[in-house]
């Protein structure tokens, strides 16, 4: 059984993408969480990571960093993580690693926080347009394909790499146009998401750093995570 390799769900964005689609898959793993340790210093993960970071997963002796790898490894194996059809996987594949490697205005502007709640301040040109962008392509996927779906009506891998948006648009009330509107319930409303919010909001580690991205992006104005106890 594979095993993977992930750190607090409050926070991990990358830790999100392969969990939440193997869960919607129904592919068997342990999971293995590792609170974010205090700092920088990312040595210990590299027990079990070679890049010292996560997600990272395990499959018998070898070892598979970096989200969008697993993602891959996970598609040798495994039936549905892209779309069958051809145009639908290209745009899957082309959307997923837009979002791989784009958006860093909404990445540095709206950090992930799943348990909290916050009221932005005015928001810079960048992220505007990061935004904008993301309800072109969400709204063109779903008018390709059918819906509801980036890529039609099964959830693939291209809704796991923005699954991660769906708790930003929650947390700092994100919102977009036509029928992009309401894909970040959609995938909030899925029950895998559902287990990870409820795990998040149960940790009781805190991040300084990430929790000081969240309040430089406006007045936090709701924190439903249990009370911290710092990250053991």
């Amino acid at each position: 059984m594979y095993t993977l390799h992930i750190t607090n769900k409050n926070y991990s964005s990358w830790s999100l993408r392969p969990w939440v689609l193997m869960r919607m898959l129904d592919i068997p793993f342990r999971e293995k969480l590792h609170p974010l340790p205090a700092g920088s210093a990312f040595d210990a993960f590299r027990t079990f990571s070679p890049s010292g970071r996560v997600p990272c997963l395990e499959d018998g002796g070898r070892a598979v960093w970096d989200s969008l790898a697993i993602v891959e490894y996970l598609a040798e194996r495994h039936a549905g993580v892209w779309p069958a059809d051809d145009g639908a996987r290209a745009f899957a594949r082309s959307a997923a690693a837009e979002m791989h490697s784009g958006f860093s205005a909404l990445r540095n502007d709206c950090s992930m926080s799943c348990g909290v709640r916050v009221r932005p301040g005015e928001p810079s040109a960048a992220l505007k347009q990061d935004i904008a962008r993301l309800g072109e392509l969400w709204n063109e996927g779903i008018a390709r394909f059918g819906g509801p779906f980036l890529a039609g009506s099964a959830f693939t891998a291209v809704d796991a790499f923005y699954a991660p948006v769906a708790f930003r648009a929650q947390t700092y009330g994100l919102t977009f146009e036509g029928a992009a509107s309401a894909y970040p319930a959609l995938l909030l409303g899925l029950a895998p998401m559902r287990q990870w919010y409820a795990d998040a909001l149960a940790e009781t580690w805190r991040e300084e750093g990430h929790d000081a991205e969240v309040a430089a992006a406006g007045l936090v104005e709701a924190d439903f995570r249990a009370a911290a106890q710092g990250n053991g």
